[in-house]
């Protein structure tokens, strides 16, 4: 790699790492506005906690699991060809620190502070990248085994599955062992609504996310050379095939409208580089429904207290993406090939299933040793009070500024 060449690439991914960096902004006023008044301030610490905690986990142990590349060197080996590994470093980490903030938006409102930093430190520093180095660098062969037997490896260009859909299926274990929260199920069969807390904060939120995805999916290619128009026009079209999929079977609903474009961001991130435009419309639009529907049932029959429905969102959404790339990444429905449905089967569901069994060992883990939910009483008053001793707006009942 020539110097130019280095430090334009290594530019090119410092702009899509801020840009991945701002959507956690976005995954926390998600959170705030779809939360009740009483737990705001503990979404925004959640979010940034989590994060710092990831750059630790990944930094020392999880990028090195997943690329055997370690920086334990002196600064003049970092800094060569500009420092490209570095910068790649620290691109990848905001995915890495993602799957923490999608478990945040399910286990609101009940879950205690320390054991969830802790259960993010095992997800990013192990069980995320052991996913990751298998997808993404061809670990232990499977991608190889997958090529020789199906005709193509998984492919997952920016993350449907390695990343969302592995951050929602490890959220539904926690959600899972967690419970739900406090009168949320009746025992005569009726559902409390918590309606969202601030619908401008569930707007930036959702506004925020959407934009900084442009970043996550294009800047995926690494380098200036492998940029491609059409990762970002498929991004486009999937996200309005997303909102107008979620306006419609949401019924004009703002919770479900603003989950809507990141529905179909989350589906189309695998095949972004493969699909045809009305092929990204077509998987955003189906995300949008996905969401919409399973949302509802997960909450009202199956009576899954995932507070921001990142399972349906993440989890399903993800699963479904993975497929898609190949279904409208073959040829014959305008996609550019090169990709075999039976290995993006395999490893949707194979994604899918070791982050709900890692999930499992990790929370239940934390579960065991230290106890994961808050008391009753302390849920009653709300973790802003009960964690961080202080509320989201000054009680001005009381006179206090």
């Amino acid at each position: 790699m020539q110097p130019s060449q280095a430090g334009t690439d290594v530019l090119f991914l410092l702009v899509g790492a801020v840009m991945v960096l701002a959507m956690h902004a976005g995954f926390a006023f998600l959170e705030v506005g779809t939360v009740r008044a009483k737990n705001q301030v503990n979404a925004l610490a959640k979010i940034m906690a989590d994060f710092a905690v990831s750059t630790i986990a990944y930094f020392f142990i999880g990028y090195s699991l997943a690329y055997g590349i370690d920086f334990f060197s002196g600064a003049e080996v970092l800094q060569e060809k500009n420092g490209y590994e570095l910068m790649r470093f620290f691109f990848l980490l905001t995915f890495a620190a993602a799957i923490p903030a999608i478990v945040s938006g399910g286990i609101a409102e009940r879950a205690r502070f320390y054991p969830q930093l802790l259960a993010s430190f095992l997800v990013v520093g192990l069980l995320y990248p052991s996913f990751e180095g298998v997808v993404w660098n061809g670990a232990f062969g499977v991608q190889a085994w997958l090529e020789t037997h199906l005709g193509a490896p998984f492919h997952d260009f920016a993350g449907s599955v390695v990343v969302h859909g592995f951050g929602g299926w490890l959220a539904l274990a926690a959600v899972l062992l967690l419970g739900a929260r406090q009168g949320r199920y009746r025992r005569d069969g009726t559902m409390l609504a918590h309606p969202p807390s601030s619908i401008p904060f569930l707007s930036l939120g959702a506004w925020t996310l959407t934009v900084g995805w442009f970043g996550f999916n294009v800047m995926s290619a690494q380098s200036v050379e492998a940029v491609s128009g059409l990762v970002a026009v498929n991004s486009l079209m999937a996200m309005v095939g997303g909102i107008l999929a979620a306006l419609l079977a949401g019924r004009k609903d703002p919770g479900f409208l603003h989950n809507g474009p990141l529905a179909g961001l989350v589906a189309v991130c695998a095949g972004s580089d493969l699909m045809h435009p009305l092929g990204a419309l077509a998987t955003g639009a189906v995300a949008g429904a996905i969401f919409v529907y399973t949302f509802t049932l997960a909450q009202n029959r199956w009576r899954i207290d995932d507070v921001l429905g990142v399972w349906p969102l993440h989890g399903l959404c993800g699963l479904w993406g993975g497929l898609a790339a190949g279904i409208f990444g073959l040829p014959l429905l305008g996609g550019l090939g090169g990709v075999s449905l039976a290995s993006q089967a395999i490893g949707s569901l194979a994604g899918a299933l070791f982050a709900f069994v890692g999930g499992a060992l990790v929370y239940g883990m934390a579960k065991g040793l230290f106890g994961i939910r808050l008391s009753d009483e302390e849920e009653y008053l709300g973790a802003d009070l009960s964690i961080h001793r202080i509320t989201a707006q000054p009680d001005y009942n009381r006179g206090e500024v």
